[in-house]
């Protein structure tokens, strides 16, 4: 079946990003990349809704967008350039670790996170290493680098 909504090498649409992550509902926290430079950058988009499962516990009375489901957006869009190295072998990669993350602003259902990530190194061809950061109205609401290793 032929896609929808035509593919360049611009943009990412659901039906895209879901086959280059293997992260489902609800855990898939990517819901399109408006930019991308295979291998080297990309931009994407997480719409925030008050309908998301954490918001039935973080907080009913003030719901927020937890910390780690944050990063682990910035995350998926980091995997999202590693899935796209020709020269890495195909495979499970997974997030290792971050560093120097920074929570700067609330995240609120009806915002609108901007997630850009540009890779910084990938180490024998098992590790890379990715700096990211998430806007709400173009102001900066979390920054840290990400890393991921490949899953025997």
């Amino acid at each position: 079946m032929e896609n929808q909504h035509p593919t360049s090498n611009l943009q990412l649409y659901s039906e895209d990003i879901l086959g280059l992550l293997p992260h489902r509902y609800p855990f898939a926290l990517v819901d399109r990349v408006i930019e991308h430079v295979p291998g080297k950058k990309a931009v994407a988009i997480k719409n925030i809704t008050i309908n998301e499962p954490q918001f039935q516990g973080h907080f009913p009375s003030r719901p927020l967008m937890p910390g780690v489901l944050i990063v682990e957006s910035m995350a998926q869009v980091g995997g999202l350039i590693v899935s796209q190295m020709p020269e890495l072998p195909k495979g499970l990669f997974v997030f290792a670790g971050i560093n120097n993350v920074k929570f700067r602003k609330p995240v609120i259902p009806g915002d609108q996170l901007v997630i850009t990530c540009e890779l910084i190194s990938i180490k024998r061809k098992r590790f890379g290493k990715v700096i990211g950061e998430a806007h709400v109205n173009n102001k900066l609401v979390c920054s840290g680098e990400l890393m991921f290793s490949l899953v025997d």
